[in-house]
């Protein structure tokens, strides 16, 4: 039975998150599976790399899942990739698409074997709207310290317990993480948040978003950050900004 392995983009406006759901079949997951077993006439589940919330987008999703052998017409894996690649052009909506089909080693797991994750966070720092790209960016006419936001990423860098920045308030495992990089861009009038860690609790940069806004607008200090961290206090962070501007933009495997 063969792994094929999968890299999908996706505008996650009108969907609610990468992982399927019971009530509602506007998933990423759901969508990709229906015409998986629509094709092969059973039931095929994908993993993917992790879940993204209602609202956020993704460039370098990854997924994998297995075809029984006896269900590819005699098939090579390698055309099989070919054929995958075809039927997910023609019946996926246009806010998803599947940009690369590969057969992956036996004991590949696209979630398992994740040694570090990129996200993307835009910022349209204007006094107007950016039309173009108002649905992939938070717009926010306030000045920006870009400086302090840069001071205070530096306190979140390394291995913390960052409890303080979890959605989940009943989390039961660990909420120890590591980011590699926080890095802070300005474009023009876009200003964009790029993070690298081992992997994100739910709702974390969203909230280490908030968080760092907050110090580039004034309200707290960069240093104040450490205090948050230390706390493991949620009600202590920034609040949580609008899914829209966040992207997945790259999944890493050894």
């Amino acid at each position: 039975m063969a792994n094929y392995k999968i890299y999908i983009q996706y505008d996650g406006t009108r969907y609610k998150g990468w992982q399927r759901q019971r009530t509602t079949d506007q998933t990423i997951q759901g969508k990709i599976e229906a015409i998986l077993t629509r094709r092969y006439g059973c039931i095929i589940e994908i993993d993917g790399s992790g879940r993204t919330d209602a609202g956020v987008h993704a460039r370098g999703q990854v997924a994998n899942f297995r075809i029984p052998e006896a269900l590819c017409d005699g098939k090579a894996p390698e055309d099989v990739c070919d054929e995958l690649l075809a039927l997910f052009a023609e019946y996926l909506p246009e806010d998803i698409a599947v940009t690369e089909v590969r057969v992956a080693s036996e004991r590949f797991h696209s979630r398992l074997n994740v040694v570090k994750k990129t996200y993307v966070y835009r910022i349209w720092n204007a006094a107007y709207p950016n039309v173009f790209e108002r649905k992939y960016m938070l717009h926010d006419t306030r000045h920006m310290d870009v400086e302090a936001m840069r001071q205070a990423a530096e306190y979140l860098l390394g291995k913390h317990d960052f409890a303080a920045f979890c959605g989940n308030a009943k989390m039961k495992k660990s909420t120890v993480r590591t980011i590699h990089e926080i890095s802070i861009e300005e474009i023009g009038g876009e200003i964009r948040f790029t993070y690298t860690g081992n992997g994100f609790l739910h709702h974390m940069i969203r909230i280490l978003m908030g968080t760092l806004l907050e110090v580039g607008k004034g309200i707290r200090t960069p240093e104040s950050v450490t205090d948050v961290l230390e706390s493991g206090n949620r009600a202590k962070a920034g609040a949580l900004v609008p899914a829209k501007g966040l992207v997945l933009e790259e999944v890493f495997y050894t």
